[in-house]
């Protein structure tokens, strides 16, 4: 009984990520609606207090500090990849933009609420606050960085823009693999300034600053 509630929010989390979302009409706007009443139920559900979110009001300055200093990295790191001939092309062959507005809407609204927000309260936040009651806090991290992964199993299978075929399993377990060590780094920089707002820093440096990159590229 000891492990049942982090089971069945895990779980839960898995089944909303992998089976719902895909279920749910196309287009970013209605999934970032969906995802943030998710996780406002998630919230209102679990109760946690606020220093187990991450959301204590003593530690916003190294949450600020931490999420600054990794915005400056993450941000010379796509500077240099723009600066690079053969990463410049891959950042070009990525370009799947839209429209100004929609390329807009998703660096001001998708990507921020319905992404960053959404999956950094529900892991970083809950996830991660209900793993620290019962695990030691490396198997804590642990735990919630291979949730955070398994959950982007649905993003991966997305058929490929170019030719309409679905990713191979190679590219499934990459991306699940890729997401899992992004999500322990999200978790270190959660536990490291005690703030939720260094990992919403981090995520919306690597997805934000990532379509820029691309949208210059491509431009």
């Amino acid at each position: 009984m000891r492990f049942l509630p982090l089971t069945v929010v895990s779980g839960a989390l898995l089944l909303w990520g992998v089976l719902v979302v895909p279920l749910l009409p196309e287009g970013p706007g209605a999934r970032t609606a969906a995802n943030l009443l998710a996780v406002a139920a998630l919230l209102a559900l679990t109760r946690l207090p606020r220093a187990e979110l991450g959301l204590a009001r003593g530690h916003v300055r190294p949450g600020l500090r931490w999420g600054g200093l990794v915005l400056a990295v993450v941000g010379t790191g796509y500077l240099v990849a723009l600066a690079v001939p053969p990463v410049h092309a891959l950042l070009d062959a990525a370009a799947e933009l839209g429209t100004t507005a929609e390329l807009l809407l998703r660096l001001l609204v998708f990507i921020p609420l319905g992404t960053v927000l959404a999956e950094e309260l529900a892991f970083r936040g809950v996830l991660l606050g209900m793993a620290l009651r019962r695990l030691p806090v490396r198997w804590a991290v642990v735990w919630c960085s291979v949730v955070f992964g398994l959950w982007h199993v649905s993003t991966a299978r997305t058929p490929d823009a170019v030719d309409g075929a679905p990713a191979t399993t190679l590219a499934v377990l990459g991306t699940v693999v890729a997401t899992a060590v992004a999500g322990a780094l999200f978790a270190w920089l959660r536990l490291r300034s005690g703030s939720l707002l260094a990992p919403v820093a981090a995520h919306l440096a690597t997805n934000v600053l990532g379509l820029v990159a691309v949208a210059v590229a491509a431009r």
